[in-house]
C-alpha cells in the first residue's frame, strides 16, 4: 500500500507553505497527499439548540428564522472549505502532485488522529486564519496537535523552500534516536547536509554522546556533521538555525535531562513561534 502523507489547509497564508512543503516531500519520498480542510462544531450545523435562547412567547417565526441562519451559514462554510480545497489542489497540481481532499467536521485534532494511520508524516502550519502575524500565538490546535498526534508532524513556516540544510537537535534520549531514525529511513532527506547538536560543555562525554546518531545517519548514507554548543538549548538552538542559515529544524518531541523542559513544555512551543524554518517533531 502507498504510504501518504497528511496536509492540513485551512486557508490562512501558511496554507501556502504546507501545499509547498507536502508537494516536495511527497515528491523526494513517493508519498501520495491527502489534503484535509476540517470545519469546526460550529460552522458544520450540527449546531446550538436555538430554543433555549428564544424569551417565553416569542414567535415560532423568529425561532424558524434563526434556525434557517444557522444551516445557511453551516452551507456557506462547507462552500469556504471546498474551495480552500480547491485551491490547494491547484497548488499541489502546479508542483506536479495529485492529491486527495478531504472535507471533515468537527475537532482538527481528531480528526488528524483518525485519519493517520497508514500516513508517514503529518504536515501542519504553525498558524491558521486567526494567527496570521508573525507576532501573535501560534496557531489553537498546535500544542494539541503536538500531544495528540503519534505521526512526525512537519510544522511549516510561514514560506517553504526546497530544504538543503538540516539541523538535528540530540540529547541522546529515545524520543531524539527516533528522530535520528526516521531521517535515516526516510527518502526525503538523502542526500541533505545534516548536522547533529548537543548542548552543553565541550567535554568527551558529550562528543561520545553524539556517535550513535552520527553512526545511524552514516548507516544510511548520510555524513552528519556534530557539533557540541555551549549553553542551554532554548536559549542557543535558535540563533544557531539563523546562524548557520540552516533550511530545517529536526528533533524529539520530548528529552530527557536539561533537554526535558525544552522539548515538553512551554520552551517548545516558544521555538516553534520564533523559528522561521520548518520543524520536524518525532516522538
Amino acid at each position: 500500500m502507498t504510504q501518504k502523507l497528511i496536509a492540513l489547509v485551512d486557508g490562512s497564508p501558511y496554507s501556502r507553505s504546507v501545499c509547498d512543503a507536502a508537494a516536495w516531500i511527497a515528491q523526494r519520498a513517493g508519498l501520495a497527499v491527502e489534503l484535509m480542510h476540517v470545519l469546526g462544531r460550529r460552522e458544520g450545523g450540527k449546531g446550538s439548540d436555538l430554543s433555549g435562547s428564544i424569551a417565553l412567547g416569542a414567535r415560532s417565526a423568529l425561532l424558524r428564522n434563526l434556525t434557517e441562519l444557522d444551516e445557511q451559514r453551516a452551507k456557506l462554510a462547507a462552500q469556504h472549505g471546498r474551495a480552500i480545497l480547491e485551491d490547494a489542489l491547484a497548488l499541489l497540481k502546479s508542483a506536479g502532485v495529485d492529491a486527495t481532499p478531504h472535507l471533515r467536521h468537527g475537532d482538527v485534532v481528531e480528526a488528524i488522529t483518525e485519519k493517520e494511520a497508514g500516513s508517514d508524516l503529518v504536515v501542519v502550519g504553525k498558524r491558521g486564519e486567526a494567527a496570521a502575524s508573525p507576532n501573535v500565538h501560534l496557531g489553537s490546535h498546535l500544542e494539541r496537535a503536538m500531544r495528540s498526534v503519534s505521526k512526525p508532524l512537519f510544522v511549516a513556516a510561514e514560506t517553504f523552500h526546497p530544504i538543503e540544510r538540516v539541523l538535528v537537535a540530540y540529547d541522546g534520549s529515545p524520543s531524539a534516536m527516533r528522530a535520528v531514525d526516521y531521517l535515516a529511513r526516510s527518502p526525503v532527506y538523502a542526500g541533505l547536509k545534516t548536522t547533529v547538536v548537543t548542548f552543553g560543555e565541550d567535554t568527551e562525554a558529550n562528543h561520545k554522546l553524539l556517535d550513535p546518531a552520527k553512526a545511524v545517519l552514516a548507516g544510511a548514507g548520510i555524513e552528519a556533521a556534530t557539533e557540541v554548543r555551549a549553553g542551554q538549548p532554548d536559549q542557543a538552538l535558535g540563533g544557531l538555525v539563523a546562524e548557520d542559515a540552516f533550511d530545517h529544524l529536526v528533533m524529539g518531541s520530548s528529552g530527557h535531562t536539561r533537554f526535558r523542559a525544552f522539548f515538553a513544555g512551554s520552551t517548545t512551543m516558544e521555538m516553534l513561534r520564533v523559528c522561521p524554518v520548518p520543524i520536524l517533531l518525532v516522538k
